[in-house]
């Protein structure tokens, strides 16, 4: 499957899906560590994680997917939502915890 429908395919089977560095237990970038804190702070509990380390042609050509040049990148129901920053001013805001229980994940 080429690599663009894959990350098709993955943010939209999954209510949430954070595409990270490291995983949320072994984390190998700081923004992406705060990113799953908050998800789970906001009671995250089946987060969907892909470490874009194992997967070169995905950190490759999710920037393009997306238009979102960094990472971490939150999608739910297959929308970008945004990256570090975005998800903790979502936390900060109440609106973090409100959206996750509308993705059905609390």
């Amino acid at each position: 499957m080429p690599v663009m429908e894959r990350i098709q395919a993955e943010v939209e089977s999954h209510p949430l899906v954070l595409y990270m560095k490291g995983t949320p237990q072994y984390p190998m970038c700081g923004y992406s560590s705060r990113a799953a804190q908050a998800l789970f702070a906001a009671g995250a509990q089946h987060l969907h994680t892909i470490n874009v380390l194992e997967y070169p042609e995905v950190r490759a050509n999710l920037p393009r997917y997306s238009n979102w040049p960094t990472f971490p990148q939150l999608f739910i129901h297959g929308e970008l939502i945004g990256g570090c920053d975005i998800v903790l001013e979502l936390l900060e805001s109440g609106e973090l915890g409100r959206i996750v229980a509308e993705a059905g994940e609390q």
